[in-house]
């Protein structure tokens, strides 16, 4: 597949955090699932792991040519098992899982096995029926702000950067793009060709159209609590479930982030719908028709904008095991992230200001989860405490704190 359909000049490949843990698991795993959105550069990413497995064999399961090698799979793999076997886009045939399985168990190395793919959903629901125990999953999101800093940045440049990634997105072929305009012009026909053809090849039988309404509907309620009903009776009055099944859709194709409530036993009212998120912020501004800084920020979504960057960024930073959740009573209480590692919670607050405040509702917030640590993300170029209390701590941080602050 063509990694740049525009061909647009000027495109440079940014250093990936995952390329070392991806190196890492490789050497422990005998199968690795490298799984993200279209685009976002899990094929320049695995050749650059491939690069150190010489002789490594790379078939691309879109290609009718490819697919054919693994008709009878068993002789293809028994034949390379001294080397490694790259498989793109592989839930084009889920199959090759059931034909992975004797192969690993016959010949246990690591690293014989990485594959790639652009579905989550169906990745995970074959893997797990057949590939227990025997893979690893890892996920390549769009360029997060730690891929896109050099090191020990002065903040003005840092904040100019930010802002460049928060309008572009992160896909690498639209941040690195000459011009605003041509980075808009590659959003909107991402948005296109994905819904005009890629979908499709998942499997997904709703027409375009209607797809796209639906997806821009979500645009707009970007951030916030996401009421099926409603939106059914804006689409011309179909149903709640067929709209729920719009929203797996591009949840599996990890177009948007469902993120649930957080549940504690409070004896409150609680906020039980979900909240749902594009998750990449240039999508977002393509979906809305924001080609630039200044439409950006003067716009109503700016806001819930700014949070769904960050969220996404707190979300790639995370632990494999943590809970993520957002925490909203009926009075007001309110956290938009929570995340839980082992015993520990963190609470995130996230306010587009150079100047935060927070209410009283995240300060109750904070007390019902019972959070150790509680974080105010906004954009500035340094942090500084806001509270202590005796049972946790409250600190504004800038977006490059957010791996400091998961780790206290």
């Amino acid at each position: 597949m063509n990694d740049n359909p525009l061909n647009l000049p000027g495109h440079q490949e940014l250093p990936r955090t995952l390329l070392q843990t991806a190196t890492e698991q490789m050497a422990f795993s005998p199968a690795i699932v490298l799984l993200g959105p279209r685009q976002v550069g899990k094929t320049t990413l695995a050749k650059m792991i491939a690069a150190g497995y010489p002789g490594a064999i790379s078939l691309d399961l879109q290609l009718a040519g490819d697919r054919e090698k693994l008709i009878d799979g068993s002789g293809f793999l028994q034949a390379h098992r001294d080397h490694l076997i790259v498989l793109d886009e592989v839930q084009y045939v889920p199959e090759v899982f059931a034909q992975l399985r004797p192969e690993i168990d016959a010949l246990r190395r690591p690293g014989r096995f990485l594959l790639l793919g652009s579905a989550s959903g169906k990745l995970l629901k074959q893997s797990s029926e057949s590939l227990a125990g025997r893979v690893s999953y890892l996920e390549l999101t769009p360029l997060q702000v730690r891929e896109v800093l050099a090191p020990n940045s002065d903040p003005q440049p840092t904040l100019l950067t930010l802002q460049k990634l928060w309008l572009r997105g992160g896909f690498p072929v639209s941040y690195t793009a000459p011009t605003d305009t041509l980075s808009f012009s590659w959003r909107s026909d991402f948005i296109s060709t994905f819904l005009n053809r890629d979908i499709r090849e998942f499997g997904v039988s709703v027409p375009a159209q209607t797809l796209h309404r639906f997806w821009r509907m979500t645009a707009h309620l970007h951030g916030q609590l996401f009421n099926a009903s409603a939106i059914a009776a804006s689409l011309g009055g179909i149903s709640h479930t067929t709209v729920a099944r719009y929203l797996d859709s591009l949840v599996d194709t990890m177009m948007l982030r469902r993120l649930e409530p957080h549940f504690v036993n409070v004896g409150k009212r609680l906020v039980k719908s979900p909240k749902v998120y594009v998750r990449d912020s240039g999508l977002l501004h393509a979906l809305l028709n924001l080609p630039d800084s200044n439409s950006l920020i003067g716009h109503p979504m700016a806001g819930h904008s700014w949070e769904g960057l960050m969220i996404e960024q707190i979300c790639a930073l995370a632990p494999k095991g943590a809970d993520l959740s957002f925490y909203r009573t009926a009075a007001g209480a309110e956290l938009d992230l929570v995340v839980e590692l082992g015993n520990k919670k963190y609470g995130f607050e996230i306010k587009f200001s150079s100047a935060p405040k927070v209410t009283k509702g995240f300060w109750q917030a904070c007390q019902d989860v019972g959070v150790q640590h509680a974080y105010v993300v906004a954009p500035v170029a340094q942090g500084w405490p806001m509270k202590a209390a005796a049972s946790h701590s409250v600190d504004v941080i800038s977006p490059t704190q957010l791996q400091w602050a998961l780790t206290r």
